[in-house]
């Protein structure tokens, strides 16, 4: 239910308080930094509103009536409830400030993200984050309806209506299994080729399919290409079912890297077909990157060069 009208307000209530504590309307109104007069006055409202006589004044100060006594142990709760108030809303403000939202494209949250995350928490341990994992297209549409403060994003090109710094680079890799006629060609599969291949690939809206689309579209023109023999939305997925011998796949020489130098996967060169791509932090237009955003990506663009990845340039 609303506040009766004949509630005063915080500001009086604290005045009265002063008064009381000091025994001076003076002293009161030094305290608030104010004059003695609009103290007289706002302690009048109060009185008016209230239709008590709170303070008597005399030569030798101000002391308060035993209403007067009775309305300031009320209003001393009152004060105190607001401060708690404050204090409360303070630091759900300061929470907010420091907890840093992020949402990650797979790829860069699989194979980078717990690296930069570990970086920070070295570096930056007051820093607390809030990670959710999608591809590319989702990412880019969350950062756009300003459901997160910084999104990781990969593809060929910047997506549109966003800022965004270059963190890393990337090229894809053509992988198949040891078992794979493809593993044992002495000469760069064509882009051609792979078009007519049905592939393992990323669900749609993901950077590393786009990628590849784009890619193709350049080398090619516009091309039919053959549907995929299967779509999984993960890249740790897509590996093993590479390495099950089930079809080539084109993913991230970040994730492949591993299992080619093991020799559980074999990568396959493919002619007149670029593949490389940008791994981009990306904010809302409009607004620089400050704060704690601007932190984590210097430590993520330093985690990830430390890690002996190539230079991302800006």
């Amino acid at each position: 239910m609303p506040l009766s009208p004949h509630v005063p307000d915080l500001g009086a209530m604290e005045m009265l308080l002063s008064v009381a504590r000091l025994g001076s309307l003076g002293r009161a109104a030094e305290e608030h930094g104010v004059t003695q007069p609009a103290v007289s006055s706002r302690i009048s409202r109060m009185e008016h509103l209230l239709g008590l006589a709170l303070i008597e004044r005399g030569p030798q100060g101000s002391r308060l009536t035993a209403s007067g006594s009775l309305v300031a142990d009320w209003a001393r709760e009152v004060v105190e409830a607001a401060a708690s108030l404050e204090r409360g809303v303070d630091a759900l403000r300061t929470q907010d400030r420091d907890r840093l939202r992020i949402v990650s494209s797979m790829t860069i949250a699989e194979y980078l993200m717990p690296t930069w995350l570990l970086t920070a928490h070295q570096e930056e341990p007051e820093l607390a984050i809030a990670l959710e994992i999608a591809n590319s297209t989702t990412v880019v549409r969350r950062v756009t309806d300003g459901l997160t403060d910084l999104g990781f994003v990969e593809g060929p090109g910047r997506p549109p209506g966003l800022r965004s710094e270059t963190v890393a680079r990337d090229v894809l890799q053509v992988v198949v299994s040891r078992d794979h006629s493809w593993a044992r060609r002495r000469r760069a599969l064509s882009a051609r080729e792979l078009a007519e291949t049905p592939l393992i690939q990323r669900e749609h809206g993901s950077g590393t399919r786009s990628t590849l689309g784009r890619a193709l579209t350049m080398a090619l023109g516009k091309v039919e290409t053959a549907p995929p023999m299967l779509e999984l939305t993960s890249t740790t997925a897509i590996k093993s079912a590479v390495q099950n011998g089930l079809a080539p796949a084109v993913i991230s020489s970040i994730a492949v890297a591993d299992a080619v130098d093991h020799g559980r996967l074999v990568a396959v060169p493919v002619a007149e077909l670029d593949l490389s791509r940008t791994l981009r932090a990306v904010w809302p237009s409009g607004r620089a990157l400050l704060g704690t955003g601007r932190t984590f990506v210097a430590l993520a663009r330093h985690a990830h060069l430390r890690a002996g990845r190539p230079r991302a340039e800006r």
